[in-house]
């Protein structure tokens, strides 16, 4: 799905920070949509495949509940190799153990793979960019957005892309996209009043795939 240059430079970028694996991401290679999460976790980094378990579970649900199969999505996140953090702990007998639970991606992590995303997008054109979460969503329009704010908006409008290694950081697209921010699938596991939200906002992205 990458040239290998472009994966070789992403290994690169990412390397200096707390991460392990690599999961491209999933799809047809001109997908109508593109979904966008934050990162792999640790069974997505083990089986190299992106939103698996229950949160992949729910997704799965959400869009078939719209008519949409899985297999017409192309799915992938902003980071691409799972961040993890390091926990000194015990067990229940009292003997030391090391835990590397998920976390969350930080800024420059994000920006470590900002190349590869950009690249998809300009490469396989989604007609529609869902973004999971608040990372996917500021990742691609900004941090002084939020999902409680926009999420199930259709937002026309520029992106930010990496801006190449000489300054480091994004530029606006003179190109407008598509963006369709979604809460995260997780977030209903942990907060389940948000089902019927969801469902809502489903069904607004259906009117937009029929129009």
């Amino acid at each position: 799905m990458f040239p290998e240059y472009l994966r070789e430079l992403g290994n690169k970028r990412i390397e200096p920070y707390q991460t392990e694996g690599f999961v491209p991401g999933k799809g047809p290679k001109y997908p109508d949509i593109m979904v966008i999460g934050e990162a792999p976790g640790r069974n997505e980094v083990k089986e190299g495949v992106p939103f698996i378990g229950q949160a992949g579970e729910k997704l799965t649900e959400f869009f078939e509940h719209i008519g949409v199969d899985r297999d017409e999505l192309y799915i992938t996140s902003v980071v691409r190799s799972r961040p993890y953090k390091v926990v000194e702990t015990t067990d229940r007998k009292g003997n030391p153990i090391t835990k590397t639970p998920n976390r969350t991606p930080n800024q420059k992590e994000i920006l470590a793979h900002a190349p590869l995303l950009d690249y998809q997008i300009d490469e396989m054109k989604p007609k529609i960019l869902v973004t999971l979460g608040n990372i996917a969503l500021r990742r691609l329009i900004g941090k002084d957005y939020k999902i409680s704010d926009v999420h199930g908006k259709v937002l026309n409008q520029p992106i930010y892309k990496w801006s190449g290694e000489e300054d480091e950081s994004y530029e606006l697209t003179e190109e407008t996209y598509t963006i369709f921010p979604m809460y995260h699938p997780a977030a209903v596991l942990y907060n389940g009043s948000l089902k019927d939200t969801i469902y809502q906002d489903f069904e607004h992205l259906k009117q937009l795939l029929n129009d």
